[in-house]
């Protein structure tokens, strides 16, 4: 039975007036370490679906609003974990003042407005969820949105990004191969002691003596990895401290919040870390 025009649930907001896009207006602070930037933009004119791949605070998510910015393309960023289900992703019905009306998923909304999508850690989501993104990856570009009765066509614009941590390998995560074999990959890692040397100076306002420290320091405790340390200090940590530094906190007091902290709750290795901070700032 066919619903009469009065009785179909109605679409919500556009994706912009739903707040879900996101439009760079200044151009964010990225410094290229390789050939990433010019990998992305040619995967982009043949809208490859693209996998950032590396560690935890080394620039993927700058890197991403960097090229939507440069590329003049919006920008919609979905964090996964894992409690996110498709639905999440392309949309479900809602009532709202007494009607029954279709929310757009982040998914959808890119898709249609020809947006960017970045979908940040997609190892974290549930195997199921990911299996609702294949028919975006292939040359089809379609998004089965089964209950609103919608196969959507991908705005001609729209672009697929995924970021992966191989770190997560450890935890007994990855993505399965058919998931991975989708993806034009780029490597990402820290950068050279220079560049990222100039990046903590320029994000946390720190003298750039101090942030030569913090990335000596960081290139010390990124040696503990093979005592077990999943995570190591990132660029992102290292920044971190510099703003608690920049304000006027002791420097190893701010290396302590910043760095040691986040990085272990086990005791022998919190201490190692520690004991590199009193060596590298006395």
């Amino acid at each position: 039975m066919q619903l009469a025009d009065a009785q179909r649930p109605r679409r919500s907001l556009q994706p912009d007036q739903a707040g879900l896009l996101e439009f760079p207006a200044e151009e964010p602070f990225y410094l290229p370490i390789g050939q990433e930037v010019t990998i992305f933009e040619a995967a982009y004119q043949r809208r490859l679906p693209v996998m950032l791949k590396g560690p935890t605070g080394c620039g993927k998510t700058r890197f991403i609003r960097y090229m939507a910015w440069r590329l003049h393309r919006p920008l919609v960023t979905v964090a996964c974990h894992d409690d996110l289900s498709a639905n999440d992703l392309t949309g479900r019905f809602l009532v709202r003042g007494g009607e029954t009306v279709w929310q757009d998923g982040p998914l959808t909304a890119a898709a249609r407005a020809g947006a960017i999508c970045y979908l940040d850690e997609v190892v974290e989501a549930r195997q199921d969820t990911v299996v609702a993104i294949h028919p975006l990856t292939d040359d089809r570009r379609i998004l089965p949105l089964e209950k609103l009765g919608e196969l959507l066509q991908a705005h001609p614009s729209f672009h697929l990004v995924v970021s992966y941590n191989p770190s997560y390998q450890h935890l007994m995560k990855d993505l399965k191969p058919s998931t991975r074999q989708r993806f034009v990959t780029i490597g990402f890692d820290f950068p050279p002691r220079d560049l990222e040397t100039e990046i903590v100076c320029r994000e946390s306002g720190v003298e750039r003596a101090m942030a030569a420290t913090l990335v000596k320091l960081a290139e010390r405790v990124r040696l503990l990895r093979d005592r077990g340390l999943v995570e190591v200090a990132s660029t992102r940590l290292l920044v971190h401290a510099g703003h608690l530094i920049a304000v006027g906190v002791e420097p190893r007091h701010a290396c302590e919040a910043a760095i040691a902290g986040p990085l272990s709750d086990d005791p022998d290795l919190l201490a190692a870390v520690m004991e590199l901070i009193a060596v590298v700032l006395p």
